[in-house]
């Protein structure tokens, strides 16, 4: 299981590299030599949904998402993996939730035949991809859940850095 996590944030993270590519390339591309790459505006948005996704997959399991921690560092450590328990299952059902309504998207951006503006590219394998991070992110997060409820021990918290004043 810990080489399919460490799999998905391999692919989260090869998402980033294209993203920073793309924007790279084509702001080189048009303020040096005053060229745009077809459909470079199109392929950056639908880029960034796929890494949004996949970073949700590689972000849920882990914790390392922004949390606000006021009421679970004032309470024992039984009532905080309660409140993990219950924040993951309420994560869980948020992205089971979001993953169907994108499958949708995928379905009907395909039935739709939606392509990009320049190049003529159909849209729907994108969507898809992006769909494919969000099915991930629900694998993850089930992962964690049964983890977090019968091995605890199996998530090791990642060290809090503390802000200084």
């Amino acid at each position: 299981m810990d080489r399919f996590i460490d799999g998905i944030e391999l692919v989260a993270a090869v998402f980033v590299g294209i993203v920073a590519a793309d924007v790279f390339i084509s702001v080189l591309l048009r303020y040096l030599f005053s060229v745009s790459l077809p459909d470079s505006y199109d392929l950056g948005k639908l880029l960034l949904g796929i890494l949004i996704f996949w970073g949700i997959a590689a972000t849920s399991y882990r914790g390392t998402h922004i949390t606000v921690d006021l009421v679970w560092g004032s309470v024992g450590p039984r009532s905080q993996r309660a409140i993990d328990v219950f924040a993951t299952l309420v994560l869980l059902f948020v992205v089971a939730v979001q993953t169907s309504m994108l499958f949708d998207k995928v379905r009907t951006t395909r039935a739709d035949n939606v392509l990009t503006s320049d190049l003529h590219l159909p849209t729907w394998p994108f969507f898809a991809v992006a769909w494919a991070g969000d099915v991930s992110a629900v694998v993850l997060i089930a992962v964690r859940t049964f983890r977090l409820i019968f091995h605890p021990e199996k998530l090791a918290r990642a060290p809090r850095i503390k802000a200084v004043e």
